[in-house]
């Protein structure tokens, strides 16, 4: 075991992994916090699936993929919050109908170009091997970012999750914290889409909230214990992926679900406790 560990920490592209989706499945947890308790989790899917699109038109007009990508996905997460405040079209049908039409759109552009090639396998399914020195650095800096801004806008957040009305008649602008956190979950979806893929990338916003609901009731608890759960679980994912010589995304999915079925045991056992 221990020399697995050495070998693991001995490749510069694990390291550069490691350090990198670590910040990016904190970011997430932090605001899925508030997207699942909003009930927006699927907003994480549905705007890596314009990421998607967004990337697919990038590499067919030769354009960097993040910088078409950040812009795009949070023009979107501004437009499913317009229809979400639309009474014809929920919120939830909002999602799906943007995430399947961009798909749909990123695949059209991917046959009429080069076809399916390893850039878009990575940034559909993930890749270890696809985060660069570059893309760490940028890990780095938008997650200070995003932590920064989301520790500031913590309280005004606490109030626009669990009570708009109430919020705005405290004088806060619901609206405009409301595109706060859009823009953060934007900007940790494209970053987090080059090791987990459009596909499975909504993964790191949803389990480590849903785990840490299972025993904590405040929403500070249940914050900070879905930053430890995605930590541990991205963490553990990773060296399990490297272990046992399989894809790195699907493995820390799996990860975070036993984590879930745990927790929710703990749970379980909790709740008899108290009867």
């Amino acid at each position: 075991m221990a020399g697995l560990i050495s070998h693991f920490f001995s490749y510069s592209f694990l390291l550069r992994a490691l350090i990198g989706g670590s910040l990016v499945a904190i970011c997430a947890a932090l605001i899925g916090t508030s997207l699942v308790l909003k009930r927006y989790a699927m907003i994480g899917d549905g705007l890596s699936h314009v990421g998607f699109g967004a990337l697919a038109a990038a590499m067919a007009l030769s354009a960097s993929p993040l910088a078409v990508a950040l812009p795009v996905v949070i023009l979107t997460a501004f437009l499913l919050l317009r229809l979400s405040t639309n009474n014809r079209i929920h919120g939830d049908a909002a999602i799906a109908m943007i995430s399947s039409a961009s798909m749909a759109a990123g695949v059209i552009v991917i046959s009429l170009t080069s076809g399916l090639n390893t850039d878009f396998y990575n940034f559909m399914f993930g890749s270890i091997l696809a985060m660069s020195r570059t893309d760490m650095t940028l890990s780095i800096i938008l997650s200070f970012v995003v932590l920064v801004l989301f520790l500031f806008s913590y309280n005004n957040l606490f109030a626009v999750t669990f009570d708009e009305s109430f919020a705005r008649a405290s004088g806060i602008s619901a609206g405009f914290w409301n595109a706060v956190l859009a823009v953060i979950a934007s900007v940790t979806i494209v970053l987090g889409m080059r090791v987990m893929g459009a596909i499975l990338i909504s993964s790191l916003i949803i389990f480590p909230p849903l785990s840490a609901m299972r025993l904590f009731g405040s929403f500070k608890g249940v914050t900070v214990a879905s930053a430890v759960i995605a930590l541990v679980c991205f963490s553990t994912g990773l060296f399990l992926s490297y272990a046992l010589d399989l894809p790195a995304g699907p493995v820390i999915v799996i990860v975070n679900f036993l984590c879930f079925l745990l927790f929710s045991w703990f749970g379980w056992l909790k709740k008899l406790k108290r009867a």
